[in-house]
């Protein structure tokens, strides 16, 4: 019984001695700027492609140009932005394929492909 006690008593000096070396951290007082500041823009881009293959960016209308504009201004700012693509079921292979070319043209190559989940069986 005692050899244990003694070993206990070790493991609470150990504790008690490196718990303060643990919880230290540096305090810095670092400097400012402009460059640092998070980005505005969100980390995404919605379109959707209705039934009859009209753009929608934000479920606003837009023409294909003003979309490969968008897209350019997007990745000039953030190139990891992610063109999150909703399609409906009736639109052409195509007019998909139209847009995600626009978008990878315009260096953004992070598609993710919006779908409801399927109904249980």
């Amino acid at each position: 019984m005692t050899p244990l006690i003694d070993v206990m008593l070790v493991l609470v000096v150990i504790l008690l001695v490196t718990a303060p070396l643990l919880a230290s951290t540096v305090k810095l007082d670092l400097p400012k700027t402009d460059a640092a500041a998070p980005s505005e823009a969100p980390r995404f881009v919605s379109v959707v492609i209705g039934a009859d293959a009209k753009l929608l960016l934000d479920d606003k209308p837009i023409e294909p140009a003003a979309l490969a504009v968008l897209f350019k201004e997007r990745a000039g700012k953030a190139p990891d932005t992610e063109v999150q693509l909703r399609a409906d079921e009736k639109v052409p292979y195509g007019k998909v394929i139209e847009v995600i070319g626009m978008a990878q043209l315009a260096g953004l190559n992070r598609i993710g492909f919006v779908a409801l989940p399927a109904a249980p069986k």
